[in-house]
């Protein structure tokens, strides 16, 4: 028994060595790599991965952006839609996302294209829409293409709808502040 057990004993010495090898020699290589790339680089390439401003990355298999509601309690964002910029109000109760005659000029919509065929109730009363398709919108690090949408006549600010929130992981307001993760 006691030969067994020093072999053990001399196992488990050579494992425990065997490891602090392994770990000096990583740590070796790491600092080797800074050294190389040197102290600056390997923090501008650290200051380059923080998130922008209103907007923070949470966990690493979640994506997350934060917005804090307006005075009124409305939360807007700045988008890109088809690569324009402009700014939509979140709004849950809109089925789809909904753009101005001038936003959508602005994402490349031309007015020849728009076929005025349905009716909607909106809150400030009965308006005529053109169904159409975005081919992106963009809000953050976000993207979201061939988004299902529609032009509005009489409508003072374009809307984030259903057609767009509803392709998120999820969203959540509280505490005013609106939270949307894909």
């Amino acid at each position: 028994m006691a030969g067994a057990g020093g072999s053990y004993r001399d196992g488990g010495v050579i494992g425990w060595a065997l490891r602090w090898v392994l770990v000096c020699c990583g740590m070796a290589f790491l600092c080797i790599g800074i050294v190389k790339i040197g102290p600056e680089s390997f923090l501008d390439r650290a200051r380059k991965s923080e998130p922008v401003a209103r907007a923070a990355v949470m966990g690493s298999a979640v994506n997350t952006l934060v917005y804090p509601a307006n005075g009124q309690g409305h939360v807007i964002v700045d988008a890109a839609v088809n690569g324009a910029s402009m700014r939509l109000l979140v709004d849950t109760g809109a089925s789809l996302v909904t753009l101005t005659p001038a936003d959508a000029r602005a994402a490349g919509i031309t007015p020849g294209e728009l076929v005025f065929n349905h009716r909607v109730s909106t809150a400030n009363g009965s308006a005529r829409m053109a169904p159409v398709t975005l081919r992106e919108v963009r809000i953050g690090q976000l993207s979201i293409y061939d988004v299902s949408a529609a032009v509005l006549e009489n409508l003072n600010i374009s809307l984030l709808g259903m057609s767009f929130l509803a392709r998120l992981q999820s969203y959540e307001m509280r505490d005013g502040k609106l939270t949307i993760s894909w």
